[in-house]
C-alpha cells in the first residue's frame, strides 16, 4: 500500500512538472507573439498592398505570392504552394438598383410632373447570374419568409422578390443569427425563380448600423432558371419596405456578374516537422481568398496572419515541435471550397495521419473560447488544458468546433477539428462589406487570438489527443 501511494505521489509531482513546464514555455511563445509580433504588420501588407483576392482574380495570384514569401520569411522549414482548380466569378461593373417616382411640382398653377429616380445601395450575390445589358424591371413583391412565399406563390410569376427577413437580434452568439438568416441568401434566388421571379433582392445578412450591401455566394438549383440576385444595405432595406407597404412599387436592377472558366489556384502550406513523431501531422490554418469589395481584413486576412504568426513565434522562442505542423492558408473557401477539398484529397493519397485540424475564420476579435469537436476522450483530455490557456483569454473550451475549409479531413479521416471562437457581436457589422478593411482590426485583439491559438496548438503537440 506504501508503495502505491508513493507512484501516486511521484505521478501527481510528475504532472504538475509536467504543467508547470507546458505554463513556461506558453508564455514564453505569448511574449514574443506579444512583444515582437508581425500579425498586425503582415495585415497591413496583405489588406492594401494586395487587397481584395477573389478565387481567379489578380488579386488572388498576388495573394498566393504574398504567401509563400512570408511563410519563408516567418521561417518555415518548408514551403509551397499546392495546386488546384478553382472557379472564376466576377462582378463585372457597377451592380446598380433604383426606382422612379413621380413628383408633381410646387407650383400648383404649373401642374407638372417628373421622375424622380430613387438609387438603392446594393451588390450582387456572388456567383449570381446578371442582368444583361438592358437590365431587368419589375414590381417588389416583399415576403418576409420562405413561408409566406409558398403562401403567395401564384402571385410571384414576373415580380422581383424581395426577402425581407431580419438578422435575429436575441442571439447572443451572431452566428447563430447568420446561419438562421444565410438560407435566404443561399436558397432564395432558386426558390423564387421556381416560381416565375424576375430577380431577387435579400436583405443583408447584419444587424449593423450603416447602410452597406453585404455579398456570400448563394446556391442555384439546377432545376430552376439562374435569375439576377442582390443583397441590399439595412438602411434600403427598411426604405424599400417601408414603401411597398405604402402601395405598388416598380424597381429596375442591372448587374453584370458571370463566370469564366475555371483556372489554378493554389493552397499556401508552411511547414515545421516533427522531432519525435513526424508522420503525426497537425494542421492550422485560414482561408486566403476574400471577396471583391472590400479588404477582406477580419474575413479572413485575421485568420491567415495568425496562422503565420504561430510559425513565427515556434521559431524565434526556440520551440521545437514533436510533431510535423502545417501552416495552410486555403484558397477559394468562400465560392467553392476548392482548397479544402483539395488539401483533403492529396492527404487521403498520401494516407497521411491528421491528428488534429484547427482553423481561425471568426475576425480578429477579442478571443473568447476554443471549440473542439472530437471524442467524448478527447473532449475530457483538451478541457484539463483549460487553465493553461485561460489566462490568455479563451476561458472556455466549449464542444463544437471547426471550419469549412478543415471540414473534408474530419469527413475523409474522422481528424479532430478546432476552432478560435472570438467575441462575436461586431463581425457582421462588416462581414462581406466594403466595410471590412485594416483600420477595423485591433492590433492587440489579434495578436491576442495568434496567442489562444498558438497554445492550443503546443499542447496538442506535445500530448497527442
Amino acid at each position: 500500500m506504501r508503495k502505491l501511494f508513493l507512484f501516486l505521489g511521484l505521478l501527481g509531482l510528475n504532472g504538475l512538472h509536467a504543467q508547470q513546464a507546458d505554463s513556461v514555455w506558453i508564455k514564453k511563445i505569448a511574449d514574443e507573439i506579444l512583444s515582437n509580433g508581425r500579425a498586425y504588420e503582415n495585415l497591413r501588407v496583405l489588406t492594401k498592398q494586395v487587397g481584395a483576392r477573389l478565387a481567379g482574380s489578380a488579386g488572388m495570384v498576388k495573394a498566393e505570392q504574398w504567401g509563400l514569401k512570408t511563410m519563408k520569411e516567418s521561417g518555415a522549414q518548408q514551403a509551397w504552394l499546392q495546386e488546384c482548380m478553382v472557379p472564376h466569378w466576377i462582378r463585372g461593373g457597377k451592380d446598380e438598383m433604383w426606382s422612379n417616382t413621380l413628383v408633381s411640382g410646387n407650383d400648383p398653377k404649373k401642374p407638372d410632373a417628373r421622375l424622380v429616380r430613387k438609387d438603392y445601395d446594393i451588390a450582387a450575390l456572388g456567383n449570381s447570374v446578371g442582368s444583361g445589358p438592358a437590365g431587368v424591371s419589375g414590381e417588389v413583391m416583399l415576403v418576409n419568409s420562405f413561408d409566406e412565399l409558398e403562401k403567395r406563390k401564384d402571385e410571384v410569376k414576373g415580380k422581383i422578390v424581395f426577402y425581407n427577413y431580419k438578422f435575429n437580434p436575441t442571439y447572443v452568439n451572431t452566428f447563430l443569427s447568420y446561419r438562421d438568416a444565410g438560407q435566404y441568401r443561399g436558397q432564395g434566388p432558386s426558390r423564387a425563380a421556381k416560381y416565375g421571379a424576375k430577380a431577387v433582392i435579400v436583405r443583408s445578412l447584419s444587424h449593423a448600423a450603416d447602410n452597406n450591401p453585404h455579398t456570400g455566394a448563394t446556391r442555384y438549383d439546377s432545376a430552376f432558371e439562374k435569375i439576377p440576385a442582390v443583397a441590399i444595405g439595412l438602411r434600403d432595406a427598411d426604405l424599400l419596405s417601408a414603401s411597398v407597404a405604402k402601395g405598388k412599387i416598380n424597381i429596375s436592377i442591372k448587374t453584370n456578374g458571370q463566370f469564366l472558366p475555371d483556372t489554378i489556384g493554389h493552397n499556401v502550406i508552411g511547414e515545421l516537422k516533427g522531432s519525435e513523431f513526424p508522420d503525426e501531422i497537425i494542421t492550422v490554418g485560414g482561408h486566403l481568398d476574400s471577396w471583391d469589395n472590400c479588404e477582406g481584413a477580419h474575413d479572413d486576412g485575421a485568420g491567415c496572419v495568425q496562422t503565420i504568426e504561430i510559425m513565427r513565434a515556434f521559431v524565434a522562442s526556440g520551440y521545437k515541435p514533436k510533431r510535423t505542423i502545417r501552416f495552410v492558408l486555403f484558397a477559394n473557401e468562400e465560392n467553392g471550397l476548392r482548397g479544402g477539398n483539395k488539401y483533403a484529397e492529396e492527404a487521403k493519397a498520401k494516407n497521411e495521419k491528421h491528428i488534429l485540424a484547427m482553423e481561425s475564420d471568426a475576425g480578429g476579435f477579442t478571443p473568447r473560447s476554443i471549440g473542439f469537436s472530437g471524442t467524448d476522450e478527447q473532449y475530457a483530455k483538451v478541457l484539463s488544458w483549460k487553465s493553461l490557456i485561460a489566462p490568455y483569454g479563451c476561458t472556455e473550451i466549449n464542444k463544437g468546433g471547426g471550419g469549412a475549409d478543415i471540414g473534408p479531413l474530419n469527413r475523409i479521416f474522422k481528424t479532430p477539428t478546432a476552432s478560435l471562437n472570438p467575441d462575436t457581436q461586431r463581425y457582421f457589422d462588416i462581414h462581406h462589406a466594403r466595410s471590412d478593411v485594416f483600420e477595423a482590426v485591433n492590433k492587440r485583439e489579434l495578436e491576442l487570438g495568434a496567442v489562444n491559438m498558438a497554445a492550443f496548438i503546443y499542447l496538442v503537440d506535445q500530448y497527442g489527443l
